[in-house]
Parts: structure tokens; sequence; C-alpha cells
């Protein structure tokens, strides 16, 4: 039928939770979704300058992902990453600093904000940064075969059952964009018991945009 659905909104419940917890009016709903997408680039953006002098091993921000709790009177904020050793250094006063700036871009006028930093034990089985990874070698115009078929050897090192990657767009510089899929192990998509990690990527290259999809087996629970 060609019809789809999101892997982590089709576990909801079972396998997957929400990354942000809140409860809003329909009025404020809107607001509330803005506030979070603020609040996560702007700690994704402030990451990305300290990494102009600090390099980590996968050559992204290592960020997993940004879970949002909000209250009455406070606003929690857990980042999760895969190579915290970056943030490690001065971690109070980066930490501080994201406090500040977070606080300049949203209304925290009766709320206080909290900002804690979570270590992903494996970083390579989490999607986001295994893209990341995919993302700096196409930008590195190495073959995206090459690049991918590293990332899913970092990925079966993490201890992952199975992977799948693709890729859309100009791939490697041709004039016809196409889509190119790869997998290895298994990854039972229509298994709702089946924990499936998923996220979606875009790569800026000298040849145009490329869009990354990853697909990340974990486990049976």
């Amino acid at each position: 039928m060609g019809q789809k659905i999101h892997p982590l909104g089709f576990r909801l419940g079972t396998t997957q939770s929400h990354d942000s917890i809140w409860f809003a009016q329909p009025r404020n709903y809107s607001e509330n979704l803005k506030e979070d997408k603020i609040i996560r680039d702007c700690i994704k953006n402030y990451i990305q300058k300290i990494q102009k002098t600090i390099r980590i091993p996968s050559g992204g921000d290592g960020i997993g992902r940004i879970k949002i709790k909000k209250r009455i009177d406070r606003i929690q904020v857990i980042i999760y990453m895969g190579f915290p050793n970056l943030l490690i250094e001065g971690k109070p006063r980066i930490i501080e600093e994201l406090k500040t700036n977070v606080q300049k871009k949203i209304n925290c006028v009766n709320r206080k904000i909290n900002i804690t930093i979570t270590r992903i034990p494996d970083a390579y089985a989490d999607p986001n940064i295994l893209a990341e990874f995919i993302a700096v070698q196409l930008k590195n115009r190495i073959s995206f075969r090459k690049a991918i078929k590293q990332a899913i050897e970092l990925a079966e090192q993490a201890g992952t059952k199975g992977v799948q990657v693709q890729i859309a767009g100009r791939i490697d510089g041709k004039e016809i964009a196409r889509v190119e899929t790869i997998r290895d192990g298994r990854v039972p998509l229509q298994t709702i018991r089946a924990k499936i990690d998923y996220c979606s990527y875009t790569v800026r290259t000298i040849y145009g945009v490329l869009g990354i999809k990853v697909w990340i087996f974990l486990n049976n629970d």
C-alpha cells in the first residue's frame, strides 16, 4: 500500500516514551511546542561553538536526544550525550552558560531551569550520533558505501542486533538523485514489541542536500 508510520510514534507506550513531558491547555500548546524547539536549538548551537576548539571522535556534536520536563515552577532539561568528555572540563561553567543562554531565549520569570548531562553508554547505538557520523564522512567526500559500512561496524560493536541506513539525494555528486538503502542484521519494523530507535537527519554537501535515515534494532522487550 505504500503507507508509512513513524517508527517511534508507532511504539509510544510500549518501548518508546515522549522526549517532551508536559501538559498545556489547547490555547497554550503551540507556545510550549515552540519553546521546546528554541531550547533544543539553543543547546545544540552552544555545544557546536565549543566544538570549534575541541575534537570528539564522531566529528558531530555527540547529542543523542534532549528530554524536556516542564512543571509550573521548573523546567528540567536532560542532555543525552555520547561523548560527554567534551563537557567534563569546566562542566559547571558550561551548564551555567547554557542556563543563561536558554533564559535569554525564553520567558523564565517564574520558572527555574535545571540542566543535566547524561552519558549514553554505547554512543554508536544511538541513531542520531550514527547519522552525524555518516554526515561528516559525506561532507569529507568519502564514498557513501564506505561511510555506511563504517557506521554499521561501529553500531555492531555497540551491541545492536540490526541496522538499516537510507540515503537520498545526489549521492556522490551524481546528476540524478536516487535513494540507496543498506541493511545489516534484523530490523523488524512491523513488530511493536521490538525496540527500534530511529532518526532522520539532513546534511548539506557541495552537491546539494542529502537526507539520511537510520533505523537501529536494539532488542526484544
